[in-house]
């Protein structure tokens, strides 16, 4: 992602959905004396993220709890505008770009890592299966806020589009995703990232469930933690 936003010195960087600030520090480091803003619904998130800019010394990332969607940005502030899957969980996603499109100077740069569908994220697919214990969980929408909403490419493109981005290009991203150190905390994050499967459960079926979660972190066990295949698209385009 970072190679096709292909940061400048002294540009202005938007990061959308920025989580714990991962993506927005690295866009600060490649930015400078530039800055890089990141935005999250997430006030847990932001003071993390707040806390490693300090702590590692990144005195020009910034970081506010805003729903970009409606935020008041700066107009023509930014230069680049960036998110790892943090863009795919807006309410009305045509209003959402078009408020980014208003922010970004002319031409500015979109780059954005969407996941493509589910039946493609083998880590997903892998944790629901194992979670289920015998339930069945409806495959989430293409067409309502979650991860997958942007999955289809000719939707994503009508969104863009319509929201004043010229015609996006669309690539295809397929590579392992590393859950944790060891077993251990391979099955702590999977269990803390998929909570809401466990929900409802009697101790009978969640038991079943977490001890199928334990089964196929061993069978995907690498000297890197357990890998599990993932599928995303790399979005790139410009305001017009």
């Amino acid at each position: 992602m970072f190679a096709a936003a292909a940061i400048n010195t002294g540009e202005q960087v938007l990061d959308i959905g920025c989580g714990s600030g991962r993506t927005t520090l690295a866009a600060a480091r490649s930015a400078a004396p530039g800055s890089a803003l990141g935005v999250d619904l997430s006030a847990e998130m932001i003071e993390v993220a707040r806390q490693a800019a300090q702590r590692e010394g990144v005195p020009n990332a910034r970081f506010v709890q805003a729903d970009a969607q409606i935020h008041p940005f700066p107009e023509q502030a930014f230069d680049v505008a960036v998110s790892r899957t943090g863009a795919t969980f807006f309410g009305d996603p045509v209003a959402a770009f078009t408020n980014i499109a208003r922010a970004m100077c002319p031409e500015g740069r979109l780059v954005m890592l969407v996941w493509q569908p589910f039946d493609r994220n083998e880590y997903i697919v892998a944790i629901t299966a194992a979670l289920a214990a015998g339930r069945d969980f409806p495959r989430p929408s293409p067409y309502s806020p979650g991860p997958f909403s942007m999955a289809d490419p000719a939707r994503m493109r009508a969104v863009l589009t319509e929201a004043g981005f010229s015609t996006p290009n669309v690539a295809s991203c397929t590579e392992p995703m590393y859950f944790g150190r060891d077993p251990q905390h391979a099955f702590q994050f999977m269990t803390g990232l998929a909570r809401w499967m466990l929900d409802g459960l009697d101790d009978r079926r969640r038991a079943r469930a977490l001890e199928a979660l334990r089964t196929s972190i061993q069978a995907h066990l690498t000297a890197r933690g357990a890998a599990y295949g993932s599928a995303a698209w790399l979005v790139t385009t410009t305001r017009r």
